[in-house]
């Protein structure tokens, strides 16, 4: 698959773009590149057209990615596996990459009559696409423990974040 049809399939929820993401080892900067890309477009949707804070944007979403599959890692493979479960960093790395895809569209935030209604659209999008995602990477059957592995780890990850408590890293790391 092309790039173009990988993120067309992510969009789609498709699993199988998916499981393609997981399986291409050489797929690591084209997840990167859509991270950046969909910062990018949530700057401009969200007004905020200054160059360095897009920078500084992008680098947060490309460590906050990176924290939130380490996060799903350790709670999707160790705490909560099928038993058939077997991924590693990398794959999910790509996967949840990928599975950004939907804030490529969050640029749309800019026109003002659809501007409240696009950060809602593309966040539950989001949601789906994380889901559907870390179901393929984690090898599960259940779609409903995937979207609790999202979610647990999400939450985990903007509580450690927001509330500045770094002994919890220290414990995990």
């Amino acid at each position: 698959m092309t790039v173009i049809e990988r993120v067309a399939g992510v969009l789609r929820l498709q699993p199988s773009a998916f499981e393609d993401i997981e399986a291409d080892h050489r797929a690591n900067s084209q997840a990167l590149a859509i991270v950046v890309l969909g910062t990018l477009a949530a700057g401009l949707g969200g007004g905020q057209y200054g160059l360095g804070r897009m920078v500084l944007e992008s680098v947060g979403a490309v460590i906050g990615l990176i924290t939130w599959a380490a996060l799903t890692y350790l709670l999707g493979v160790r705490l909560l596996p099928e038993p058939q479960t077997r991924s590693d960093l990398g794959e999910l790395l790509r996967v949840m990459g990928y599975a950004t895809a939907p804030t490529l569209f969050a640029a749309v935030g800019a026109v003002p009559i659809l501007g409240r209604a696009v950060p809602l659209v593309v966040s539950l999008w989001l949601l789906g696409t994380f889901t559907i995602g870390v179901r393929q990477a984690l090898d599960y059957h259940s779609t409903i423990r995937a979207f609790i592995v999202v979610i647990v780890g999400w939450l985990f990850w903007v509580w450690t974040r927001d509330f500045g408590i770094p002994w919890v890293w220290s414990l995990l790391f």
